[in-house]
């Protein structure tokens, strides 16, 4: 080997030796003529001789023939770039896989690499052994034959949940006596078991250790901050600078699953963590039920959510009675305007709301608590609770100790309101809030001022304390954290006595930061004692989310205290009155590379593809050698005549073969899977509308049936085969050419031999097929050369109404029932015991209509729909029965009239509430 070239037959590179003796052959032969002075030499001067015949051959032509020569040499050597190395191993082979959340963003590259291993050692006659060390197997390691392992391979998948250090500790206890060589596929990410298990393993046999150099990326919980959703992404390694896409997915108004919003999160240099904030209403953020990294398959990098970022309860209690004040003048008059959005209220005695549990608990001017209701509150702000206080003139004039736990600052004794009379001359503004301030961002309207307030005493913790004050610099809003919760007093009244604040956005917007930035105290054991949680929905190492099934609860201690696992999968899990969300990462999870120690082999899971060269060095030399004979022509002058019609001959010899490799290799790519395909029409618009439209009813298809088509062909009527093509959807314009005689003779083919051709004039069918719209009358025109037989327009009992879904409307972008099929004998009559005709005893060749089906298909490359169908629910729905009578039509055109079998009656039936 020479770098990554190998030779098969290396010794013939010793011929490389003759070049320099055959270059000198080559100048010497023939020998150069002696040059003699004849007289007479001046009677041939004038004279043009046709042939003509150099001294000697020039030096680039010399090297030409080299080349050529060395060439063949390297050729029959049989070089091989990337070979594959025979890997040297006698006895069991154990395949060892992390087989974790972060082995399956290359999984498929995994396996394939683990079918090279097995059928290396099945040539060898090696026993072999897969183990997946996320859920070890049971019982005493067992070695198979290779080739028995290879075809297990297939079931073989990852988990959502990491190798256990205890569950890897027994496993290693039943590994037996024997020795055995180790391939251990690594996802990469460092872990406390690794060390035993390779030491383990390092006294069996050699261990080779394959892992890949792409980052991992992984989520960890969204939670509120300051207002915001913010979410944390992870990678290891860490390295250069690198932006990612993580989006929110939930459903629209519909109930359909969609992508409501993006946030790009930036890795600096060197970085490992990257956060991003989403700010979003509420409406969005109570359908968000996870987040995931773009593009990367795995269950780190989807994080679920639960009813955290869902609508928080809130406590709303009053100083004063408000039975007998008018709405504008009561203190939770705005509150309770602000807050009903965002949450939902509970309202009653103190003791009362406490004993509900609120997330958040609004005081209106209440200033002084009794010991039992100071205590209560003090329990319940340390075990995670806010507390959010409204000043007014019970709290100005009471005299509160300067040490009160529930107020955030202190407060100026005597005269807490600025000039005694609670007024100043001239109302204040608000300042912009600062970068720390949970209300940073905000816009301050310029109507909102503030003629009183409480003021705080000056201390050493005034200024960390504020999240809000105004132009002059006075405290408008304080906060201190007390436990896991938090106090935080407004100093102005929650009504519009003291400010024109309540009567602004803004107050909406400060409320709903401050409601929505509590989370629950976290989960504990004793919390959840005597509890029993369902899940409802898991998370494959994929990071797909599936339905949990008949699993059963797992306990409330199992879930706050033990780890992710066979047992207690992540997912999402129901108790009594709320969802609790387990992800694959904590919060405050991080992620290190993996670190082996020194001498360990490592290596890359892609293996460079083995390439012989020794195909491309023979055409290369012949090719040199044809330049060589072309050279050779022009020096000599014959280059007119046979030259040029061997270069012709050439040129035509190559062409056929390539036009026929771009024919096989579209005929196999149409005939590998079930391909839809569309009519050219010379628009390019209307193209990229039907590879759209086909492309959405593709994904349909997928979803909805076992049938999976691959992505649709756009097909050329006068060069295209199609034969290859179930179904060919054909948009008309007005000005699209008209096939030629050629093309029409494949169309007749195809439909005489079992293809459907569905026509669509897009005009809504306004016109009644070629009355009065201009693409009727051109669908006329094009199908009047074809063999179409007799049409109808489509009967209620047609096999189209049930292959698939049971219909009577076939809306498209428009909703016209006027739908035209082949005609039905005039014989045909009900058979007993069915409720339709025998109709249609294939597949109907053509059908027309104008709905415009492939707009209300059409699908973007995320998978939204691309064009507007109808408006609100009533256009939802609409798109998709559009969507049913494409799945409709597939299936007839792969099935026939399967659904006129009796078999089916039954069913047709029931459904059909006769």
């Amino acid at each position: 080997m020479i770098a990554n070239l190998a030779f098969t037959t290396p010794i013939l590179l010793a011929a490389l030796a003759i070049l320099p003796i055959l270059w000198w052959l080559l100048r010497a032969v023939p020998p150069a003529p002696i040059k003699r002075r004849f007289p007479g030499i001046a009677l041939l001067l004038g004279l043009n001789d046709d042939e003509t015949q150099t001294d000697t051959t020039p030096w680039w032509l010399l090297l030409l023939r080299m080349l050529a020569v060395a060439a063949f040499i390297i050729g029959f050597a049989g070089p091989v770039l990337n070979p594959e190395e025979d890997r040297a191993g006698s006895g069991p082979l154990l395949i060892a896989m992390d087989g974790s959340w972060a082995s399956a963003r290359d999984w498929p590259a995994r396996t394939a690499r683990v079918e090279e291993l097995l059928a290396e050692a099945a040539r060898e006659g090696r026993p072999a052994a897969i183990a997946v060390l996320s859920e070890p197997p049971v019982g005493e390691l067992t070695f198979q034959s290779a080739d028995t392992v290879a075809a297990t391979l297939a079931g073989v998948q990852p988990r959502a949940w990491e190798p256990d250090e205890d569950t890897l500790a027994d496993w290693q206890t039943r590994l037996g006596d024997t020795a055995f060589e180790t391939i251990w596929f690594s996802d990469g990410l460092a872990r406390d078991s690794r060390a035993d298990l390779l030491a383990t393993l390092n006294d069996k046999g050699d261990v080779t250790v394959i892992e890949t150099p792409r980052p991992v990326y992984a989520l960890t919980p969204a939670v509120f901050k300051d207002g915001r959703i913010s979410v944390t992404a992870l990678r290891s390694p860490s390295g250069a600078a690198r932006d990612i896409t993580i989006s929110a997915i939930g459903p629209d108004p519909n109930g359909t699953e969609q992508e409501l919003a993006t946030a790009t999160a930036s890795f600096a240099i060197g970085a490992d963590q990257a956060e991003i904030l989403l700010d979003l209403p509420t409406e969005l953020r109570n359908r968000v039920n996870r987040f995931e990294v773009q593009g990367t398959r795995s269950a780190g990098a989807v994080t679920l959510t639960d009813d955290a970022l869902k609508r928080r309860e809130v406590g709303l209690l009053s100083g004063r009675n408000d039975q007998e004040a008018q709405d504008l003048l009561s203190p939770l008059y705005y509150l309770n305007k602000a807050l009903v959005p965002t949450a939902d209220l509970i309202e009653g005695a103190l003791q009362d709301m406490l004993l509900a549990s609120p997330d958040v608990l609004v005081l209106a001017d209440i200033a002084t608590f009794s010991p039992a209701e100071r205590d209560d509150l003090l329990d319940w702000i340390d075990e995670g609770g806010m507390l959010v206080r409204f000043a007014g003139p019970r709290t100005a004039a009471a005299d509160i100790d300067a040490t009160d736990p529930l107020m955030p600052v202190r407060l100026r004794a005597g005269g807490r309101s600025v000039g005694g009379a609670m007024s100043w001359g001239e109302p204040k503004a608000l300042r912009t809030f600062t970068r720390d301030s949970p209300f940073f961002g905000l816009t301050i309207p310029e109507d909102v001022q503030v003629n009183s307030q409480v003021m705080a005493q000056p201390d050493p913790d005034l200024a960390e304390r504020t999240i809000a004050s105004l132009t002059d610099g006075t405290p408008l809003v304080t906060r201190k954290p007390l436990g896991d919760g938090q106090i935080i007093l407004f100093h102005v009244t929650a009504n519009a006595e003291w400010s024109t604040l309540p009567l602004s956005g803004l107050f909406v917007q400060m409320l709903e930061r401050l409601a929505i930035s509590t989370r629950p105290a976290e989960i504990a054991a004793e919390d959840l004692a005597g509890t029993t949680w369902v899940p409802e929905e898991t998370l494959d190492a994929f990071g797909v989310v599936r339905d949990a099934g008949n699993l059963a609860g797992v306990a409330g201690e199992t879930i706050a205290e033990d780890p992710i696992g066979p047992e207690l999968p992540p997912g999402l899990y129901a108790g009594e009155d709320r969802r609790i969300a387990l992800n694959v990462l904590p919060a405050d999870a991080t992620l290190a590379p993996s670190s082996w120690p020194a001498g360990t082999k490592i290596e890359g899971i892609v293996v460079a593809q083995e390439t012989p060269l020794m195909g491309a060095l023979l055409s290369l030399a012949l090719a040199l050698l044809l330049v060589d004979i072309i050279a050779s022509l022009a020096l000599s002058g014959k280059l007119r005549g046979s030259a040029t019609a061997a270069l012709v001959l050439i040129a035509v010899s190559a062409l056929p073969q390539q036009s026929r490799a771009q024919d096989d290799a579209r005929a196999l790519e149409a005939t590998s899977e079930v391909v839809l395909a569309y009519v050219k029409t010379g628009d390019s618009a209307l193209d990229r509308l039907s590879d759209e439209g086909l492309k959405g009813l593709s994904l349909s298809l997928f979803r909805r049936t076992s049938v999976e088509p691959a992505d649709p062909i756009a097909v050329d009527l006068e060069t295209d085969e199609l034969a290859f093509y179930p179904l060919l959807y054909w948009p008309i314009t007005e000005s699209q050419p008209t096939p030629s005689s050629d093309a029409y003779a494949k169309l007749n083919r195809y439909l005489r031999t079992g293809g459907m051709i569905l026509f669509d004039t897009r005009d809504g069918n306004i016109g009644g097929f070629g009355t009065s719209t201009p693409q009727g009358r051109k669908l006329q025109a094009l199908a009047a050369p074809l063999d179409i037989p007799a049409l109808e327009p489509i009967p209620q009992d047609h096999v189209l109404t049930r292959t698939f879904y049971l219909l009577q409307d076939f809306p498209g972008r428009f909703t016209s029932r006027d739908i035209w099929v082949e005609a039905a004998p005039a014989d045909a009559e009900t058979a007993e015991g069915l409720p339709f005709r025998d109709l249609n005893d294939g597949v109907t060749p053509v059908l027309i209509g104008g709905n415009d089906w492939a707009a209300a298909w059409a699908r973007d490359a995320r998978g939204n729909p691309r064009y507007p169908v109808g408006r609100g629910f009533a256009g939802e729905r609409q798109r998709e029965l559009a969507i049913r009578f494409g799945v409709n039509v597939v299936m007839h055109v792969l099935t026939g009239n399967y659904k006129s079998d009796q078999v089916h009656v039954p069913a047709l039936l029931e459904r059909l509430g006769n």
